[in-house]
């Protein structure tokens, strides 16, 4: 081998050693008499000592050494005089007796350390020097840790790992398929799998009760920090089980994720119905690392005149304790942020609650004091706090109110990336109307079992049935999601006809699942996290691209291989297809 140890190996109890080194070229330093040449490779840096005095040929030879030039030295071990306490190997340094330089290279376009001066677009065309930097070293061995010990839990919980295909069948539901044509099949084409859902299904009609794959899925979808058009799912499917049992297995997984990797005991995972969500947090995926819960006012905020409040349908606040000394400016930034396109609101009512006991408001013109306590006593504030409020429709303002309390929580320090506050999101709805399709759609998908309580509901009232469906929430951030299946044929069939199918479409699209189960389909369920949304959530970013070796662009390109790109004509040719230009 062209090496004895790596670079990040070596110490004290080695001086004297002789030791072969290969790696990159990290700096060189020329102090009149000694060249020093830090050597990085992937486990550290370890530095080289070239002396004039005592080969001066080796010394000039290193002089020439440029960044990023892979070289093997060979030398011995000596202790430092000046030692570098940041890294293993700083109480050493390498007298080097011979070198090689094994391969040149041209000078990087950003400097290859910690702190780098290259923009994103430009580290991503050269993907292959940022993966040299630490931090993105440190991000793949996160992540190379987190699927081993997944593995080691779901092994232990005897689960099986089942590869399943990537050529499948399109399916209408869901995001758009990234399609693949077939040659051999003239005018028919393949899809790329958004998840193996109907495959681990069918895996437990075949009596794999406990299956598990870290698995690649796309979605032709438009791009953001924690999305990507292939992204890898911890995908899970079991069989005789209710909702607590899955609940239970993977808050276990979690559990034992987070003390295995980071050394941290997660004591607590509740259960919030997605209406309690909905109503105190705005979102189904609330962030529980702080308060601010929200609360309804439309009974002491309106009929007094203010029209902005009169006309709603509803007027929502919360209470950011201890604010109540925000300045104007502060205030006018917090006005300016909902009123940004992409949160929408049209302004802002705020209540200062003052330490004599008295209110400061934007809106003291149409209520007084004692209307003002009220606000105060029914959203439980008391002297400091900023009461903050808006108003309008129903939907969109607790959206909008959501985005107010996550920016409070931002300027306040509450969304601290060390702290970690999971839940359960349980009892979501079943479907949710579209208004232009004119028809129910599956909230998750249309395998989701309604609640029992609830089945009588599909024809007569089928907005209020609640699905049998459970989102895992750490910090805000969706981590997963899963349900348990329907398995009676015959109400599968209901589902599908609520959803719009005719029989024939539905033996279409999914005429292999329906036969399936008519031999003896078990009760059974699933989950799939997000294997980059937590391994991100664990590296503490809320982008998953440093998470991922090869990661696509906003637009989803990759920019180092120029992807996607045409194809020559003979293989168009080969598949009937046809580019079509201006429409031509």
């Amino acid at each position: 081998m062209l090496r004895t140890h790596t670079c990040g190996v070596l110490n004290i109890k080695n001086v004297g050693q002789s030791v072969s080194l290969s790696g990159w070229v990290q700096k060189s330093r020329d102090l009149g008499g000694m060249t020093f040449v830090d050597l990085r490779d992937r486990y550290g840096i370890t530095q080289l000592v070239f002396n004039m005095e005592t080969d001066a040929k080796l010394c000039e030879k290193a002089r020439k050494l440029g960044r990023e030039f892979v070289i093997q030295a060979k030398g011995e071990v000596a202790e430092r005089s000046n030692k570098n306490k940041k890294i293993s190997t700083g109480e050493i340094e390498i007298i080097v007796s011979e070198f090689v330089v094994l391969n040149k290279s041209n000078i990087p376009p950003f400097t290859i350390e910690d702190e780098t001066d290259g923009g994103e677009e430009l580290r991503m065309k050269y993907r292959y020097l940022d993966l040299r930097r630490n931090p993105l070293r440190k991000n793949l061995e996160l992540r190379h840790r987190m699927s081993i010990e997944t593995r080691k839990y779901l092994d232990s919980q005897e689960f099986f790992e089942i590869e399943t295909p990537y050529l499948i069948k399109s399916t209408p539901e869901g995001a758009r398929d990234f399609v693949v044509p077939s040659r051999m099949n003239e005018n028919e084409f393949y899809a790329l799998p958004q998840s193996p859902q109907t495959f681990k299904q069918l895996l437990m009609v075949g009596g794999y009760d406990r299956y598990y794959q870290l698995v690649k899925c796309f979605r032709d979808e438009d791009l953001r920090a924690d999305r990507q058009p292939e992204f890898t799912q911890i995908d899970c499917e079991m069989s005789f089980v209710d909702q607590e049992d899955i609940l239970n297995t993977f808050e276990g997984l979690t559990k034992y994720l987070f003390k295995t990797v980071k050394n941290i005991d997660v004591t607590e995972f509740p259960r919030m119905p997605y209406s309690e969500a909905m109503q105190l947090y705005g979102s189904d995926k609330p962030d529980i690392r702080f308060g601010m819960e929200f609360v309804e006012v439309n009974d002491v905020a309106q009929n007094k005149g203010f029209k902005v409040f009169d006309d709603a349908e509803l007027v929502i606040g919360f209470c950011a304790e201890g604010c109540g000394e925000y300045s104007r400016k502060q205030l006018d930034k917090l006005t300016d942020f909902v009123r940004r396109p992409q949160v929408g609101a049209q302004g802002m009512i705020y209540v200062k609650c003052n330490a004599d006991g008295t209110f400061k408001s934007s809106v003291d013109k149409f209520f007084d004091q004692d209307a003002l306590k009220t606000w105060a006593e029914k959203m439980n504030a008391k002297a400091g706090d900023l009461l903050l409020v808006l108003s309008g429709e129903a939907e969109k303002v607790r959206k909008q109110l959501c985005e107010l309390r996550l920016e409070m929580g931002s300027q306040l320090g509450l969304r601290d990336p060390k702290v970690f506050k999971p839940l359960w999101v349980v009892d979501f709805p079943l479907l949710e109307w579209d208004e232009d399709s004119g028809r129910y759609h599956a909230m998750h998908h249309p395998f989701t079992s309604p609640k029992n309580e609830d089945i009588d509901m599909l024809e007569s009232d089928p907005g209020k049935v609640r699905a049998n469906a459970y989102d895992m929430v750490i910090n805000g951030v969706e981590i997963g999601g899963g349900s348990i299946r329907i398995f009676d044929k015959t109400l599968q069939k209901r589902m599908f006809t609520l959803l719009g199918f005719s029989d024939e479409d539905a033996q279409a699209q999914f005429g292999f699942l329906m036969n399936a189960f008519e031999f003896g389909a078990p009760p059974h369920g699933g989950i799939a996290l997000g294997f980059d949304r937590l391994v991100a959530l664990f590296g503490g970013s809320d982008s998953i691209r440093d998470f991922i070796a090869f990661p696509k662009n906003n637009a989803g390109r990759d920019v180092m291989i120029d992807s996607p790109s045409a194809i020559v004509q003979e293989q168009l040719d080969e598949l009937k297809l046809r580019v079509v230009k201006d429409g031509k």
